[in-house]
């Protein structure tokens, strides 16, 4: 059989041996052998036509029926025998000249082989990187070997502090040409994961299938078992002698696992036995939406991680005028709050509204994590049975924030006064923001509050702490410390107020008043006592003005437009958007104007104008901080000069949106000058071209409100984060009058 090399980039090996022609190690060496990365590959296998299937499939080069011919001169040997043949297979290995081979393998249980391996190999230099591919299929043996196998799947490597660095590399190399996407993790951390996530399902399956049959009166639950039962049943149809033998090998983390799920099982039953309808609904929602939530990060994650490989484009085209009513999605800033205060809340909280995105999730399973029942989203409603303020639960582990920086800072202060120990963790863009600026006052306040490097995530926060009220003037304009403090001080001793140098949003102290909730303003100064509680309440969440600012900017530079944005929240602290606009000449009217549970709310109706530059007041800054991006579009299309002084919170955003909107705007361009805290933009032409998003959903959707005055196309990379944080941006974008979607759709 011919093989065709396919080019790579990692180094190649002489002699790859792989001892095990399965499905994994099939695959492991099809796959490196087709990429031309080792001048031979040989395989090692007890069964005759397995080694005679391996060399006809083109799965290696030869085979050998003795492992010490197979092995001389090998400088990588994959293990990928069955974990109870590893200890037998680690010893002959052992009386054997490897050299400077690297021993590697495919087990699923680590220690099993990190123990067998010590043992084997007493008193030897051995340089082994244990590995576990999670990746299967429904087929087995080496006819089944797939060289794209572990394309976009896991693989764990759990070296020890002891392990080779160069060996480390060099496997890691390996797997990550086949397509996997490598981690690392310690033994024991990898063994009780797997325990959990796939040893106990198996275990369950096994027993309860084994259970029900044995039982003649019990064959009809098989005759008439729907899909559910056959669904999780299916993987009792695995390889018994595998799973014996990884049970065997794992199974103080597979009784840990067990031990734990023993417990839980047992309150489950008694809570049917008692009947106690809340702890079964408690138990049901937090599994069904815990499950949906994780799959659609997960999915979110795959699918961006997909787009960023592939770097997703938006081709923006030359627009037209624009016209139509529209609403775009809730206010993200009061999503967050309304799941906060409803589960510290008395009684039973209602939600309308509710923005289903990735980051108000993160807020609402954290509090799932903490023992609050809450059902829903669906569309848009959510049901938050309150547990009052002292009623939060531990979290069986870190609560994982997401990219959502407002959950990591107001969580930081709920968190900072509760009895037990918590962790906040976010994915790698949040993990490079700065948290120090809620640390240092909650920590003046008694919270003892560990950051990472730099200040930055993950937060280990430690309970049990009282907390002292205090009098804090903010060194910089920021609701998200304001309300970390003020939730903080629903705890505190006495009274906390927060002074802040210029106005910010202010949904908190609207919030906890709708509560019931006493919170006294008074000027620049919020403040609030501890003692009082809060009581279930119904909350309409209005559309999010931060979404609404492209739609406002886009009508206000085509020409001919008119546009209508309804139930728009018009809280005063969030209108900075609209005031500059306006100071600019916008043609911006309020349609409609209501209070909506304590929220303004109106209709803005947008009409095209000719916009002139400004120096902006940097007393709005705070109120329009998330919105400068497309300002600086709206910028770009007026007359004169735009200066923006005041705003260096924009470098630590999702991106230096100064620099990267700067770097845009002049590749379109534009003459834009940034500075340390602001930006100088000279209005004019906007022509087409070339500009990158960096990952920040603002930037993206930005540029896409510039093509409507371009003179050319414009292509956006790196737009796939628009799909997290406001999903049907395009579909809006479309059904007013914009061109732009994804390069090759359009």
């Amino acid at each position: 059989m011919t093989v065709t090399a396919v080019q790579s980039s990692a180094p190649k090996i002489g002699r790859l041996v792989v001892v095990g022609l399965g499905l994994i190690g099939g695959s492991f060496a099809k796959g490196l052998r087709e990429r031309g990365l080792c001048r031979e590959v040989v395989g090692v296998d007890l069964d005759a036509e397995s080694r005679r299937l391996a060399v006809q499939l083109g799965v290696v080069d030869r085979c050998e029926t003795d492992l010490a011919a197979a092995c001389q001169g090998a400088e990588v040997i994959q293990l990928a025998v069955p974990i109870l043949a590893m200890e037998k297979l680690l010893a002959e290995l052992a009386k054997l000249d490897l050299g400077d081979a690297v021993l590697t393998d495919v087990g699923s249980a680590k220690g099993n082989v990190v123990r067998a391996a010590r043992l084997a190999f007493a008193g030897k230099t051995v340089r082994l990187v244990p590995g576990h591919p999670i990746a299967g299929s429904e087929q087995s043996g080496v006819e089944a070997a797939n060289a794209g196998l572990f394309r976009r799947h896991k693989v764990i490597l759990t070296p020890s502090e002891h392990s080779d660095a160069a060996a480390m590399a060099l496997v890691e190399s390996l797997w990550r040409e086949l397509g996997a996407d490598v981690e690392t993790m310690e033994v024991e951390h990898h063994d009780q994961v797997l325990a959990a996530t796939s040893h106990l399902p198996h275990l369950l399956a096994f027993t309860l299938v084994d259970s029900l049959a044995k039982r003649s009166e019990n064959l009809e639950i098989f005759r008439y078992a729907a899909g559910g039962f056959r669904d999780f049943t299916r993987i009792a149809g695995s390889d018994p002698v595998m799973w014996h033998d990884i049970f065997l090998a794992n199974r103080e983390a597979v009784l840990r696992t067990l031990d734990t799920f023993r417990d839980d099982l047992d309150a489950l039953r008694d809570a049917v036995d008692a009947g106690d309808g809340h702890q079964l609904l408690g138990v049901f929602t937090r599994a069904r939406v815990a499950r949906e939530h994780f799959s659609k990060i997960l999915a979110r994650r795959a699918y961006v991680d997909a787009m960023h490989s592939t770097d997703l484009i938006f081709l923006a085209k030359p627009g037209s005028s624009l016209s139509g009513r529209i609403r775009v999605p809730g206010d993200k800033s009061i999503s967050h709050r309304s799941i906060m205060l409803g589960s510290l809340a008395e009684g039973t909280t209602e939600v309308e509204g509710f923005l289903e995105g990735e980051d108000a999730l993160a807020t609402l399973q954290a509090f799932r994590d903490m023992g609050v029942v809450i059902e829903g989203p669906h569309h848009g409603r959510v049901t938050i049975h309150g547990v009052g303020l002292k009623g939060l639960k531990a979290p069986a582990g870190p609560l994982y924030m997401g990219n959502s920086g407002t959950s990591m800072r107001l969580l930081s202060g709920l968190l900072a006064a509760q009895p037990f120990d918590t962790v906040l963790t976010g994915d790698a863009s949040l993990s490079k923001r700065p948290m120090n600026r809620v640390a240092k006052p909650l920590r003046e306040m008694g919270a003892v509050i560990e950051t990472g490097p730099e200040g930055r995530p993950p937060l280990t926060i430690k309970g049990g702490q009282r907390l002292t009220g205090m009098d804090y003037e903010m060194p910089m304009a920021s609701a998200q410390v304001k309300s970390c403090l003020l939730l903080a001080g629903l705890y505190a001793a006495g009274r906390t107020s927060v002074t802040e140098p210029a106005p910010t949003r202010d949904h908190t102290e609207r919030m906890l008043r709708g509560f019931g909730y006493p919170v006294s303003v008074e000027g620049s100064t919020a403040s609030v006592e501890s003692g009082h509680k809060l009581t279930a309440t119904r909350i309409e969440v209005p559309a999010d003005i931060s979404s609404a600012a492209f739609f406002l900017v886009a009508a206000s530079i085509a020409e001919g437009s008119e546009l209508v944005l309804e139930h728009v929240g018009i809280n005063p602290t969030r209108t900075g958007v609209i005031d500059i606009l306006k100071l600019m000449g916008g043609d911006i009217t309020l349609e409609n104007q209501r209070e909506v549970g304590g929220e303004p709310v109106a209709d803005i109706r947008v009409r095209s104008a000719k916009l002139k530059g400004i120096d902006i007041p940097e007393d709005l800054v705070p109120l329009a901080i998330d919105e400068f991006p497309v300002l600086f579009v709206a910028a770009a299309c007026a007359e004169g000069r735009t200066v923006l002084r005041g705003a260096e919170e924009l470098r630590v955003k999702e991106s230096d949106r100064i620099q990267v909107m700067a770097d845009g705007l002049i590749a379109l361009g534009v003459k834009a000058e940034p500075t340390p805290d602001g930006i100088i933009i000279e209005g004019g032409s906007i022509g087409g071209g070339e500009v990158w998003a960096h990952g920040d959903h603002r930037i993206a959707m930005s540029f896409s409100v510039a093509s409507l005055r371009a003179s050319a196309p414009i292509r956006i990379h790196d737009c796939a984060n628009v799909a997290t944080s406001f999903p049907n941006f395009l579909a809006l974008a479309a059904e007013v009058g914009m061109q732009v979607a994804e390069e090759g759709k359009a």
